[in-house]
């Protein structure tokens, strides 16, 4: 894809005089429909008449009030009103589902799962909307709550609640996990009294439902929108676990119109787990089956797939008409937007000012109850992961494909690093491209919180590299719109997200 001939470039005088560029981004966006991987009319004719979902159908009450007056559940802070979004709360219960293998589960993902035994539930599911029904875009994103911290958390909201409020999708984050559902009720057990989860080897039964509800319970789930599209997502310890749900209960079901799966391990989580069934044996490699009728796609950070990290390294796979692999250089497990700006990022440009201030002066974690070794990542993976959001929906709804990616550069499972120390190959943004720090997912010391491994590092080089990299400001301001225009044509950075890109490199005082 390239920015057409109608696409501007123009300059405007920055505060402090010096020439700034500025991507005017409307213009731009027309070039998105041509992005490089679009599928063929058969394709999309496949895509579109997927088999109909066939999951269980929970029973659906709410909305939820009562107790502290509002959801227990760590994602954005700001108040969704004034991005013109509600929010709402609802119970699903039921009788899940738990499964055992039928057969080996092979690194190729081609699992066989069989039903093993039934129990019953409540969950409760987290519903944000657009307040205007014209608004919606029809796609419904279910996310699975992760909860390596002990509690529920909405990963892949917030790090792209930007896109998803601007393009207007309904979001619902699910607690799938027991312990996760176990922390909600503790954190407010007037307003949770009802919640009982029967162990997480029904976890992907749950996960079913709730997918299964937005399709069938619209009327009370979304206020009357009618989702023509429903995403699977989950990000990093979900992520996992969805990897195992795509593979084995997926073709049960037929309950999600594509998934995306966010920075995942290179094995599976369980299919069945103690103390509520046998263990299943999941294996060390762990691809996406090739043979869906939906597509996937796998979003990776160095940390991801680096062998020191989650070891993704060797359950690498081709991309197909199905599936698509993102690598980004530059980027870690969890990062400085993940931890400090995005919660309060309403997508007014400050985010994008706030997380390109943090390659030069990068924290060490969120505060006091999480401090790490060695600042941590300020990379720019949220605006790919937007990118991916805003691909793999247009992959379901038209049938064309996201571009396909390079990988990052190996050799003797360790990254091949370019002069600034940045890792060569995968997705390229302008952090890595024109680079003010030098970024990587690994790098944190030993000991402190087992969480700080995931976050990466950052170190801001120094006036002397930036100077010979960038002999004035005017310069600096250049590279790095090339390289966030060549971000946008690659089609992994939207047109949308390169106007407050370059105006925070405008805003900043590189070389200096």
């Amino acid at each position: 894809m390239t920015v057409k001939s109608s696409s501007r470039i123009h300059h405007r005088k920055c505060a402090t005089g010096v020439m700034a560029s500025v991507l005017t981004v409307a213009t731009v966006g027309a070039a998105v429909a041509t992005a490089p991987g679009a599928a063929s009319a058969a394709t999309n004719a496949e895509l579109r008449s997927a088999a109909p979902p066939s999951a269980a159908s929970p029973t659906v009450t709410g909305p939820v009030t009562g107790g502290n007056g509002k959801p227990e559940l760590s994602a954005t802070s700001f108040d969704l009103s004034t991005v013109g979004y509600t929010q709402s709360e609802y119970f699903l219960s039921g009788s899940a589902t738990a499964y055992r293998a039928e057969g080996t589960l092979g690194p190729d993902g081609k699992w066989t799962a069989v039903p093993r035994s039934q129990a019953p539930y409540t969950t409760r599911i987290v519903v944000y909307r657009p307040a205007d029904a014209k608004k919606f875009n029809g796609t419904v994103v279910v996310e699975w709550l992760n909860v390596s911290a002990g509690r529920d958390v909405a990963p892949d909201w917030l790090m792209a609640h930007n896109e998803l409020i601007r393009k207007g999708y309904a979001w619902v984050g699910v607690s799938a996990q027991s312990v996760g559902q176990a922390a909600t009720k503790k954190a407010d057990p007037a307003r949770y009294e009802k919640l009982t989860h029967p162990g997480d080897s029904y976890s992907y039964d749950i996960f079913s439902q709730t997918g299964q509800a937005v399709w069938k319970s619209p009327g009370t789930i979304l206020s009357g929108l009618e989702p023509r599209k429903v995403l699977g997502a989950g990000e990093s310890q979900s992520a996992i676990r969805l990897t195992t749900y795509v593979n084995a209960v997926h073709p049960l079901v037929n309950v999600f119109s594509g998934y995306l799966i966010h920075s995942r391990a290179g094995t599976a989580g369980p299919l069945s787990q103690l103390p509520e069934g046998e263990a299943t044996p999941m294996p060390s490699v762990a691809r996406t089956r090739n043979d869906l009728s939906v597509p996937v796609l796998t979003l990776q950070t160095e940390t991801d797939v680096s062998p020191s990290g989650l070891a993704y390294l060797d359950s690498r796979q081709d991309d197909t008409d199905r599936f698509r692999l993102w690598e980004v250089a530059g980027t870690a497990h969890a990062d400085t937007y993940t931890l400090n700006v995005g919660p309060t990022d309403i997508g007014d440009g400050k985010g994008s000012v706030a997380l390109f201030n943090t390659m030069r002066n990068p924290p060490t974690g969120a505060g006091p109850d999480l401090t790490c070794g060695k600042p941590v990542n300020s990379g720019q993976q949220h605006y790919v992961l937007e990118a991916a959001f805003a691909g793999l929906n247009r992959w379901v709804v038209s049938g064309q494909a996201p571009p396909k990616a390079p990988r990052l550069q190996i050799v003797d499972k360790a990254f091949v690093l370019d002069a600034n120390g940045n890792a060569k190959g995968g997705i390229r943004t302008p952090s890595v491209d024109t680079p003010v720090a030098t970024l990587s997912g690994l790098g944190q010391p030993v000991g402190g919180s087992p969480f700080c491994r995931l976050f990466g590092t950052t170190v801001p080089l120094t006036a002397a590299q930036l100077t010979a990299l960038y002999p004035t400001h005017q310069a600096f301001v250049a590279a790095w719109t090339s390289s966030t225009v060549k971000a946008v044509n690659a089609g992994f950075i939207l047109p949308a997200d390169a106007a407050p890109i370059i105006a925070a490199a405008s805003t900043s005082r590189v070389p200096n």
